[in-house]
């Protein structure tokens, strides 16, 4: 299997402060970083993790286009597209709190400028990842959602609708809910889609809006995480619950992320959900442990992390 990654490659500029400013405030970091962000943490973390990966989507000319280049080539990341000429890669600034927790401010670049011509037709045996990120802009979401409806059906399609997923047109997040094969979100985006306040009714709800989610022999399903807990499991009608471990957190940024690209790479290698879901679990922890946002672990960190727990 490989990973066809569509969603948004960007730089991320990190700022840590001891608190968020007041509106029309300042406050002093006590550290600054950059460096890619967004669809690159997922990609880091499936590829440290043995699973083939690939970059489809756009990427500019331009300082932040070079680094984001630079990362993915040292990550063993190919891309598929060319450069964009008149524009360079967008940006994340990202503002981390004195409790792990982060805001972001986003603008956008080349990333949002996917177009029909850029899509190539996956692979059967190959792993279609979208962002809801994604679908936040016009050129993507009208390459995007044609394009879905042309891909073979063996093709599994995984989906993590993101923060911003009350910002998504429903034309647009309806037909991905009904074609993704497994979708990924926290409780929150969870109770954003569904109205549901309980994660475990919500993961429900979000498993019979279509896919092989809603199949009794379906061979995808829904994750919802649900921070140091774990997530919820749902597959084949049923929702379980597999635990996370306990860690002392210090950057909650890209968590996400190694969950998602954890529980890929597990699938990938022929696991059971339960088992992919139990190694993400394990490869967010330990990326809460350390600062930056593509913290996800190698395969030899998260193996061994298991083993002493």
């Amino acid at each position: 299997m490989r990973l066809v990654h569509l969603g948004n490659v960007v730089v991320d500029l990190v700022l840590t402060v001891g608190d968020l400013p007041v509106r029309g405030g300042d406050v002093i970091a006590t550290s600054t970083t950059a460096s890619p962000g967004g669809g690159f943490n997922v990609m880091a973390a499936a590829s440290r993790l043995g699973l083939t990966t690939l970059y489809g989507g756009p990427l500019g000319t331009g300082p932040f286009g070079d680094r984001a280049r630079a990362a993915l080539l040292a990550e063993g990341i190919d891309w598929l597209l060319p450069a964009r000429r008149d524009l360079d890669t967008g940006f994340v600034v990202t503002l981390v709190d004195s409790s792990g927790e982060r805001t972001f401010v986003t603008s956008p670049g080349a990333e949002a400028t996917l177009r029909s011509t850029d899509l190539l037709q996956p692979g059967l045996d190959d792993l279609v990842y979208l962002s809801g990120y994604s679908l936040l802009h016009d050129a993507n979401r009208d390459a995007l959602i044609p394009w879905l409806a042309t891909i073979p059906a063996g093709v599994h399609v995984f989906f993590d609708p993101g923060p911003l997923v009350a910002d998504i047109p429903s034309t647009a997040l309806e037909p991905v809910l009904a074609r993704a094969d497994w979708l990924s979100c926290n409780r929150a985006e969870a109770q954003a889609m569904t109205g549901l306040n309980d994660s475990t009714d919500a993961a429900k709800e979000l498993m019979a809006r279509g896919g092989s989610r809603s199949e009794a022999g379906g061979s995808g399903g829904v994750l919802v995480r649900v921070g140091a807990e774990g997530c919820l499991l749902g597959v084949q009608g049923e929702v379980v619950s597999v635990a996370g471990f306990a860690v002392a957190a210090v950057d909650l940024n890209g968590a996400g992320d190694a969950h998602s690209g954890a529980f890929l790479a597990g699938i990938a290698e022929g696991k059971e959900p339960a088992g992919a879901a139990r190694w993400a679990n394990a490869a967010a922890a330990l990326a809460v442990t350390r600062r930056g946002p593509a913290t996800g672990p190698s395969r030899a960190e998260l193996e061994g992390f298991l083993r002493v727990h």
